[in-house]
């Protein structure tokens, strides 16, 4: 491939640590002597040209700034064949050679569709606080996330202790417990009820039969927002185990928000530098990652297509603590 221009945008929800990609992408692209086009409010941007050249200039001072400067949309249009047509006739107006994708799983999933019917070559890199991508170990904002997550739950369990209460803290994650998960263990909580965990047995009454004792007078168990959530759950208690208190805290957009950690800003410069490097090496339609420390390319459809698994020890971790 001979690369003149590359486009970059965020899609999706927004995660900290997207600011410090694009400075890494734009800069790496200037280095090579490429001209970078930076594209607004994700792919409904490029549907309607909302495009503007980026200088080194563009992306100074945003390393240590939440969210995105591109802006993020989530765009209904371009999940249509006509949609991505229209996308596509921005590209050959701005004759940009190819696109860099910063954003989570349906961003991704746009720009194989975008690679596959236009013939163009896509880059992604994985920008999302649920860390739910398959083939690498960590998404850019989900250590940021969690942190905020840890920080919040520490203040909720000195109410927690004060009132003899079970809290049950909601957090994001989708279909991944990823942040429940590790939250729960760094935050020292009872429990955590996850995707991943579903079988037969009862979360909740194993939870209850397990975690109240004479010598615990409050508990903290995280909850993964799918499935009715916090609510479904404390609803739950209050029906079946009317004897002991309950409250609920919903952290919601509270976890996408903030300065991104050392960790976020540091995967971010790598990943993006990363993929400039990777288009120089003719690589297309993958998503750059990091493995053991190592940067690594993954097909985008393997990605987007394969469930990461959970690391089963850390349930088993969380078991053994919380006696």
């Amino acid at each position: 491939m001979n690369i003149k221009t590359i486009g970059v945008l965020t899609s999706g929800g927004d995660a900290p640590g997207m600011n410090a990609c694009l400075r890494a992408v734009t800069r790496s692209a200037i280095y090579e002597g490429w001209k970078v086009y930076g594209i607004y409010r994700g792919w409904e941007g490029l549907i309607n040209g909302d495009i503007k050249e980026f200088t080194t200039e563009s992306v100074s001072n945003i390393i240590q700034r939440g969210g995105t400067i591109l802006k993020t949309a989530r765009s209904e249009e371009f999940r249509t064949p006509e949609g991505r047509a229209k996308a596509y006739e921005n590209i050959k107006k701005y004759k940009i050679d190819a696109l860099i994708v910063i954003g989570g799983n349906g961003s991704l999933s746009g720009a194989f569709l975008l690679a596959k019917e236009h013939d163009v070559p896509v880059i992604g890199l994985p920008g999302t606080i649920d860390n739910d991508l398959y083939g690498t170990d960590s998404t850019i904002g989900y250590d940021t996330a969690l942190n905020t997550i840890v920080e919040c739950v520490d203040k909720i369990r000195d109410t927690a202790s004060a009132h003899d209460r079970i809290f049950f803290v909601e957090v994001m994650g989708r279909d991944a417990g990823f942040l429940a998960q590790n939250s729960a263990i760094a935050s020292g909580a009872e429990a955590a009820i996850i995707p991943e965990d579903k079988t037969d047995i009862d979360q909740l009454a194993t939870f209850i039969e397990r975690g109240i004792r004479k010598s615990k007078n409050s508990s903290i168990v995280i909850v993964s927002e799918k499935d009715g959530g916090a609510m479904h759950y404390a609803e739950r208690v209050r029906t079946e185990y009317p004897q002991f208190g309950v409250r609920v805290s919903i952290l919601g957009y509270l976890q996408r928000g903030g300065k991104p950690s050392a960790y976020d800003r540091i995967l971010a410069s790598r990943l993006g530098v990363a993929s400039v490097e990777a288009l120089n090496e003719g690589q297309r339609n993958i998503m750059v990652g990091v493995k053991n420390d190592q940067i690594v390319y993954v097909p985008i459809a393997k990605a987007v297509k394969i469930d990461k698994p959970i690391d089963r020890e850390l349930i088993n971790v969380l078991a053994i603590l919380s006696i």
